[in-house]
This record gives structure tokens, C-alpha cells and sequence, in this order.
């Protein structure tokens, strides 16, 4: 073997690729909205039948998550993976045949759903574990950011073409292109350093697995109550799931209805959640970087305690216009958004291990999406019941500070104990 090839790395690839797929898979999901209108349009059908096929798309996305991780140990990565990215394509490309309400929720919902779920930040966890020592936390944002990349790359694509050709052509684009990345995904990604002859990134030796990752449903559960034992566990999913709570669930679903209620077009609300997206990928790279070299409890709890913070002011600073206040709550909110990602990653290797804390993370992220859809449906009651969104707010802003506090108790010495493989 020669100097040059006895350098080159798998993991470069590997992360690229894997990037690749988890912003194909946030792209195609989030393109749900755009579609709904023409669905309701041309169908006849209303918006709570396309609202049924969204609220099941969340609840596959979400739950499916710890049994992608025990899958992904099973089976590999590579298998999984290549497997979603097809079923998204079938699910996109089978749209084009649909005329009945159930099959926009078996194919959006259940098919989109539980595929995209498979390659949600689950399978960049375990990638980042795996194939990165150096540099862990950094590859973690990049690839937690891809959520973010995904979403700005495919809405206005996807929106541009179901204005000038038509939904359905719209959706056979999505099937290629997820089919496409599928066949990418299968050729070049390789599942661990030691298929390759390889040590993970960054490493000097072999790292030492001492729990295995579960590869079976019974399994994925014994994992989750022997992590149901220790408090870190349920600090991690408490505060997760006010995460959820405040990004996807309140300033989501809620931001733009309530930017209207103060007089401020619809167009221009739009527009500032996009600017939340963008400034979504630099806070997410960011805080992988200072998870590399800061606690990681200490950087969770700035992020909750200063989102708290900023939560409290939205019913001041929302009008009709873009006013400074607003603008550096909308900037800052979007370095803040899924900040906590690379932190929470992090907590989880240490505490149960680095094999283990895929499954671990796995049900974390699902008190994300539990949080996002309580605060969604908790959010527009108070709209409806008080005629504004102050309480939703300030309750948010509450939760914000109650995460904070309990973060910092993992700072105690009896929690300091922590594993490491």
C-alpha cells in the first residue's frame, strides 16, 4: 500500500454521503405543506383530512427513531438507509396514482413518515459515533444542520415546480432524486472503520465497545428501562421535550398565525421563519464545535436559559413591521433552534455509552416530537380560549428556565460518572 492511499480516510466520505441522505430525507418531508394545497385543491378534500396525514407523518417520524437505531445495529446502516430512501420514493412516486384520502395518509403519512424518521438524526448519531473521535461534536451539528439545509434547498424547489408543472410533477422529481441518493447511499458509504481496515477519525487505537447496541425490539426496551433507572436519562428527555415544546411545536407551527394576529402580512412572517432556518445551520455547526471543547451541560443550559429569556419578550417585540427587537429575536432564535443537538448527543455517548446512546438518543428525540405536538395543539387552544398567544408564550418561556435548572443538576458529583464507550 502506498504513503498516499495508507492516508486516505473513509470517514470524509462517509460523512459527506450520510450528510447527502439526511438532507435528502428533511427535504422530501418537508415538502408535505406545499403539497396539501394542490391535494385539497384538485380532491375536493379539507384541510383536516390533509392535517390528519401531517399529524401522522409527525407521529412516525417521531416514534420511529429508537427502533431506526436497533434496526441500523441489526442490519447496518447501510441497509437501512438504502431501504428508507427507497420507500421514500415509493411513497413520493405512488402519490402521482392517488385519488382517496387514505392513501395521502398511508403513503405522507405512514410511508414518508416512518422512512424519514429512519433517517432522521438517529443515523448521523450513530455515524458520528462511530467514525469520529476528533472533531465528534462538530460532525454532529453538520449533520443535525442538514434538517435546516434540507428544508431551504427543497421548499422553494418544490413550491416552484408545483406552480409551473403541477404537483405531479413535483412528486416524480422527489421519487428520482430520493431513488437516486438511495443508489448513492448504497455504493459509497461504509459502515465502520473496521470494515475498512480503519480506526475512527481522530483515534490512536482501537476504542474498547463495552455495552453493545441492542438488535432486537426486546432489546431496544431492555435498553430504555435499565436507562429509565438513572436520573440523567430523564434529564436528558425532560429538557428534549422542551425543545420540541419551543421550536417545532410553538415557533413552527404557531409563529407566523401569531405574527398575523399583530398585523403582519402573512408573506412577511413566512420569510422570517426562513431566516430562522438559515441561521438554524450556523448555531447547529456552532454548537457542535463548542460541544467539542466546552461541558456539554453547561452549554445546555445557556441554550435553555437564554431561549427562555428570549421567549418572554416575543409578545413585545411582534408587529406589523420588522422592527430591530424582532429581527435579533428572530436571528438569535435561529442559532438557538436545535443548538441543543450536538450537546444532547454528547451526554448521551457519555453517560450510557457510545454503542448504546443511538437507541439512547433514539427516545430522547422522541420526547422532542411528543413535546412539539403538545405544544402545538396546547398553544392553539390558549389562541382560541384567550384570544392571543401570551400565555402560550410565556408558558414556553417557563419551561425554557425549569429545563435550565434541571440540566445543571447533572452537575452534581454523584452524576459525574460517566461512561465512555
Amino acid at each position: 500500500m502506498n504513503s498516499r492511499a495508507a492516508k486516505f480516510s473513509w470517514a470524509i466520505p462517509v460523512a459527506i454521503v450520510t450528510f447527502l441522505s439526511l438532507l435528502a430525507a428533511a427535504g422530501f418531508r418537508s415538502t408535505t405543506s406545499i403539497l396539501f394545497q394542490p391535494f385539497e385543491a384538485e380532491f375536493g378534500w379539507t384541510r383536516a383530512d390533509t392535517s390528519l396525514a401531517m399529524s401522522v407523518n409527525l407521529l412516525f417520524y417521531g416514534f420511529t427513531a429508537p427502533f431506526a437505531a436497533t434496526l441500523m445495529a441489526k442490519y447496518s446502516i447501510r441497509s437501512v438507509g438504502t431501504f428508507a430512501l427507497a420507500l421514500i420514493a415509493a411513497g413520493s412516486g405512488l402519490t402521482m396514482f392517488m385519488n382517496q384520502v387514505w392513501q395521502l395518509v398511508l403513503l405522507w403519512g405512514v410511508i414518508v413518515g416512518a422512512a424519514t424518521g429512519s433517517m432522521a438524526l438517529v443515523g448521523g448519531a450513530m455515524v458520528a459515533s462511530r467514525w469520529f473521535v476528533k472533531g465528534r461534536g462538530l460532525v454532529t451539528g453538520i449533520f443535525s444542520a442538514a434538517y435546516a439545509t434540507g428544508s431551504l434547498i427543497f421548499l422553494p424547489l418544490t413550491s416552484n415546480l408545483v406552480m409551473s408543472t403541477g404537483w405531479r410533477v413535483a412528486t416524480f422529481v422527489i421519487a428520482a432524486f430520493a431513488l437516486a441518493v438511495s443508489l448513492i447511499f448504497a455504493i459509497f458509504f461504509r459502515e465502520k472503520p473496521e470494515s475498512v481496515g480503519q480506526l475512527p477519525f481522530g483515534a490512536t487505537e482501537p476504542i474498547a465497545v463495552t455495552v453493545k447496541a441492542p438488535v432486537s425490539m426486546r432489546g431496544n426496551f431492555k435498553v430504555l428501562g435499565e436507562a429509565s433507572k438513572r436520573f440523567p436519562f430523564w434529564a436528558l428527555v425532560s429538557t428534549f421535550f422542551v425543545c420540541g415544546w419551543t421550536t417545532n411545536g410553538l415557533i413552527g407551527a404557531h409563529f407566523i398565525p401569531a405574527a398575523h394576529d399583530h398585523g403582519m402580512p402573512m408573506t412577511m412572517a413566512s420569510s422570517l421563519l426562513a431566516v430562522v432556518g438559515i441561521f438554524d445551520i450556523v448555531g447547529t455547526v456552532a454548537s457542535g464545535w463548542l460541544t467539542d471543547r466546552f461541558n456539554p451541560v453547561v452549554l445546555l443550559a445557556i441554550y435553555y436559559g437564554v431561549r427562555g429569556l428570549a421567549l418572554f419578550t416575543v409578545p413585545f417585540v411582534l408587529a406589523p413591521t420588522v422592527e430591530p427587537p424582532l429581527l435579533f429575536f428572530v436571528v438569535f432564535y435561529g442559532l438557538d433552534w436545535i443548538a441543543t443537538v450536538p450537546p444532547t448527543v454528547e451526554l448521551c455517548r457519555r453517560y450510557f455509552g457510545l454503542e448504546v446512546s443511538s437507541v439512547i438518543y433514539g427516545w430522547v428525540f422522541t420526547s422532542h416530537m411528543v413535546g412539539a405536538a403538545i405544544a402545538a395543539s396546547f398553544a392553539g387552544w390558549i389562541r382560541v380560549a384567550d384570544g392571543s398567544y401570551f400565555i402560550a408564550w410565556i408558558t414556553a418561556g417557563v419551561l425554557c428556565l425549569l429545563a435550565t435548572t434541571t440540566i445543571l443538576t447533572l452537575l452534581a458529583k454523584r452524576y459525574r460518572n460517566v461512561k465512555t464507550a
